[in-house]
């Protein structure tokens, strides 16, 4: 059986993907980050490095969302939202939103990235095995932050949204054509 993809579609304003619910664990991020590359290519004419990016701040706001918040705890769970709010001529905002469960015992905030993270020596850079997914984030989105997020089960307990915004220059008109 031969499984026949769609053709990409034009980005326009307001487009959203279908939210995406993973299970907090470490294993589920390959799951996470084939799905959100399949969401990706629907896209067209999304270009390779736009992607890329895309891809790898996704993937850190999914492990520092298993890793620091209560989406790790049993039955925990990570929320994956993707649009493209802002569409003029060929330039694309993108926007992905990576929704846990909140930090536990205590409030969400935005979190901090100390002065002293962009003055690290190369060394440190190449021996260092984990404290730089914020970091990128912060260079490689346009635009990024956090806010608290209502979990739906209970109003008591607070979420967090980790929100990253990327714009590029589509490789094709909005009518799908090459310029």
């Amino acid at each position: 059986m031969t499984i026949i993809h769609p053709p990409p579609t034009p980005a326009y304003p307001g487009r959203r993907w279908e939210a995406r619910h993973y299970p907090g664990t470490a294993p589920t991020c390959a799951r996470f980050r084939s799905e959100l590359r399949d969401d990706l290519t629907t896209l067209a004419g999304i270009p390779r490095q736009a992607r890329e990016d895309i891809e790898l701040c996704a993937n850190e706001a999914f492990a520092n969302a298993v890793r620091h918040s209560r989406s790790q705890q049993p039955g925990g769970s990570v929320i994956r939202l993707l649009s493209t709010p802002l569409v003029m001529g060929r330039k694309t905002t993108m926007r992905l939103c990576v929704i846990d469960e909140g930090p536990s015992g205590r409030p969400p905030a935005r979190p901090f990235i100390p002065p002293q993270v962009d003055r690290r020596p190369a060394e440190e850079w190449e021996t260092t095995e984990s404290g730089r997914g914020l970091l990128l984030i912060h260079r490689l989105a346009d635009e990024w932050g956090t806010r608290p997020w209502p979990c739906p089960e209970t109003s008591a307990e607070l979420g967090t949204v980790l929100w990253a915004e990327f714009t590029f220059t589509c490789a094709r008109c909005t009518c799908g054509g090459a310029r």
